[in-house]
């Protein structure tokens, strides 16, 4: 599995790719434009993400900005929506507003809240298909 972690603090970065680089291999992102290239270069090198961890509050361009500019380049590319990349935002932030804003507007297919905890996480990657453990449950 690819996975890109888009997160601008480095210690919850290096948090997240601790608990991700058990189940595939990480990209990093420090903010929501090096994240767009990150996806973009990807699509281009046939070498697409399965799954993006992303906060929302980011300098340059936040997280729901790149997920609709992600979005975006995967309907350029002519990829149906069965397809597209699994997007999981992240933030600390508890308004409901940018919950409804991240699944509707952007089409964000999870949300978590932080701090992130590796349980919750995982069972939220398993609940979308993409990570089973030795027992069929993550771990």
């Amino acid at each position: 599995m690819r996975i890109l972690i888009v997160e601008d603090d480095y210690t919850s970065r290096t948090y997240l790719k601790g608990i991700l680089a058990k189940l595939g291999q990480c990209a990093e992102a420090e903010d929501g434009a090096i994240a767009v290239a990150a996806f973009q270069e990807a699509l281009t090198n046939n070498e697409p993400f399965d799954l993006i961890l992303m906060d929302i509050m980011m300098p340059k361009m936040d997280g729901h900005e790149a997920l609709q500019e992600i979005r975006n380049l995967e309907r350029e590319a002519n990829i149906p929506p069965t397809k597209e990349v699994k997007v999981i935002m992240a933030t600390a932030l508890s308004d409901p507003k940018n919950v409804v804003r991240a699944y509707y507007k952007g089409g964000a297919t999870a949300y978590l809240p932080k701090p992130v905890e590796k349980s919750v996480l995982l069972d939220t990657i398993r609940g979308l298909g993409l990570y089973f453990g030795p027992t069929g449950k993550a771990s």
